[in-house]
């Protein structure tokens, strides 16, 4: 890392001159770690030097010539008759564009966006960022979100049809496509990202986007693992193909039975899927997703898609920290002392751990440096802000992460190479360590708890979190939430099939699982204290350093989990909620409410799947 010194002189230094010099003062300054894994080697984690992104762009030397921005150019521009043709495209219907411009560069799609005026320039205080307003679409739409029922096909078969997973039928979506398709052929210009979900090359699906607008292409650039060169996209054939007409709407969708104009529908016989009517990015990132956590566990042999974040020592000991928002997933994986492999999607095959994803999405809400540095010094040149309010300062626009008047989901896109100390294999062994994150307002959740692979399983399926007052409209005390697998919304298979999955890797891999509560102690929200950054980071660190090992434990006789009776850095009453109560009679009650709502919960899991974990869950 760089010394105290030389961060100094990187903060400050304004001059040309001096922004040369810090360019190459950051390149003197680059290290690399070696990484192991349990059965594989992998290349060298390179930790990138602070703000180096941005002085590449300040610098002199050409922003394209920057030695890990540039490497990502398999950028190819297709003008005429059989531009579409050309770009792989015409097999869709698609041939009426004269230009395609296939995986610009990140300094071309700047350009491209600049040029379309499709957002406005923000001066991010470590670079020039681009930014995008979504339209009233600031978020997901889960209701318009359909897959295509292909009666007695396999989809139909294994797919866990009902809220999450709604069917619809093969003629309303031929009926979309087409009028995806029609739309297209009425541009004079199309945008076509080629690239891949998953970095690793054996599990790895090749995905296709056609978007209409450059930011879009920009957004899956981010989001989605590049091709180095042209030469990795010979003989491309996409696994799934995404036509994003996002501008358009669904005026017949009363006839069509869905909920409005709005549809994003997905044809997993079809391998294509088509978008109106938001131009939220998270469409194309969760949609992708959602079809993972089809195919990995339908593969030969099974493949485990997990919504995680994940990252990994000097020694190669991985972890995964499963989370619902609000957790704290990001933060803790956020570790100086260990180098990020992703923050969001990941999935686990034979050789280890890798992540889905190219890059990060990460929530802008009240963002400061001190609070989440990683996130706020990746934005700059190539991130790309999405929702986020503006304001006017010096005859420049200055991100307002504080200013919710349009959402308070605003967000920032940006590569993984933007974070200082990440692993650029983006691949890892098999974890030793998994961590459920739970935020309990209610007081009565441990900091930290040692599951039996039992109880992983059953609190893996039961997924829980608390919402608190003031997070959502009509909040007014903490409300418990399920969401199966920390990720409910994504799943296209039963809950159970997962939790199978992770069943077979915590016995294969001897994984230990383990809770972690990152919300209240001492009693509920709004009578207890939430619990400290500091006191949940030793609960981490001693997991991931094993120390944890080293202390005797204790049952607790309702959650039958086993407790640590000492943590360096952690009071031991702590350890053990009930003691941090002033009534212990009114823990008793809180806890027995608590293990009340779990056992409700779970009573649609039981007799479902291979195993039902009912009896490892708490006893009321």
């Amino acid at each position: 890392m760089l010394a105290t010194t030389s961060r100094i002189f990187l903060r400050t230094a304004t001059g040309i001159g001096g922004k040369t010099a810090v360019r190459a003062l950051v390149a003197r300054a680059g290290t690399s770690y070696s990484y192991s894994t349990n059965n594989i080697q992998l290349p060298n984690c390179r930790y990138q030097p602070l703000h180096k992104q941005q002085v590449a762009y300040k610098s002199a030397v050409p922003a394209e010539h920057d030695d890990i921005r540039g490497n990502y150019n398999s950028s190819v521009t297709y003008s005429g008759s059989d531009a579409c043709d050309k770009a792989g495209i015409s097999a869709l219907g698609i041939n009426g564009p004269s230009t395609i411009y296939k995986n610009q560069t990140f300094e071309q799609l700047f350009q491209h966006e600049v040029k379309n005026n499709e957002g406005k320039v923000a001066s991010a205080e470590y670079g020039d960022t681009f930014t995008v307003d979504t339209g009233k679409f600031t978020g997901r739409s889960p209701k318009d979100k359909w897959i295509v029922r292909n009666v007695g096909s396999e989809s139909d078969a294994n797919l866990d049809w009902g809220k999450v997973n709604q069917p619809t039928s093969p003629q309303v979506f031929d009926e979309l496509y087409e009028k995806a398709v029609k739309y297209f052929n009425t541009l004079d210009k199309a945008y076509v990202f080629d690239g891949f979900c998953g970095a690793n090359p054996k599990s790895r699906r090749k995905i296709r986007f056609v978007h209409e607008m450059a930011w879009q292409q920009h957004f899956v650039t981010n989001m989605f693992i590049r091709a180095d060169t042209e030469d990795m996209l010979e003989g491309f054939e996409p696994d799934f193909t995404v036509i994003n007409a996002c501008s358009q709407v669904d005026e017949d969708w009363e006839k069509h039975g869905l909920n409005s104009e709005v549809a994003v529908v997905f044809n997993i016989e079809k391998k294509c899927a088509v978008i109106f009517g938001t131009w939220y990015g998270g469409e194309n990132k969760k949609g992708i997703f959602s079809l993972m956590n089809y195919w990995l566990p339908m593969s030969n042999p099974p493949q485990f898609p997990m919504h995680c974040s994940a990252n990994v020592g000097k020694a190669g000991d991985s972890a995964l920290f499963f989370g619902l928002s609000g957790t704290g997933k990001t933060t803790l994986s956020a570790d100086p002392h260990r180098a990020l492999i992703g923050d969001d999607e990941h999935g686990w095959d034979e050789d280890g751990i890798f992540n889905f994803e190219g890059g990060c999405y990460a929530k802008t809400i009240n963002l400061t440096e001190k609070t989440e540095p990683d996130i706020y010094r990746a934005i700059h040149k190539d991130a790309m802000l999405e929702n986020v309010a503006l304001k006017e300062e010096g005859g420049k626009l200055i991100p307002d992460y504080f200013d919710t008047s349009k959402t308070e989901n605003g967000r920032v896109s940006y590569p993984i190479f933007h974070i200082d100390n990440y692993h650029e294999p983006q691949m890892a062994g098999h974890p030793k360590n998994i961590i459920f994150l739970s935020c309990d307002a209610f007081g009565v959740l441990p900091p930290i708890a040692r599951l039996s692979p039992e109880q992983a399983m059953y609190h893996f399926i039961s997924g829980y979190t608390a919402k608190v007052a003031g997070t959502e409209r009509g909040i007014t005390e903490p409300t418990a939430t399920f969401s199966a697998c920390f990720g409910a919304a994504f799943l296209t298979l039963h809950p159970t099939r997962y939790a199978e999955l992770l069943k077979d890797k915590l016995e294969h891999h001897s994984a230990q699982a383990w809770l972690v509560n990152s919300g209240w102690t001492g009693g509920p929200y709004g009578v207890g204290e939430r619990m400290s950054i500091k006191t949940t980071r030793a609960c981490v660190n001693a997991i991931l350093d094993g120390t944890i090992e080293n202390t005797t434990w204790t049952k607790d006789e309702v959650f039958g989990w086993e407790l640590p009776d000492s943590i360096e850095g952690v009071d031991s009453n702590t350890l053990h909620p009930r003691n941090t109560w002033p009534n212990s009679s009114e823990y008793d009650a809180a806890e027995k409410k608590l293990a009340g709502m779990y056992v409700e919960n779970f009573k649609k899991y039981a007799g479902k799947g291979g195993n039902d974990y009912t009896i490892y869950g708490p006893k009321v």
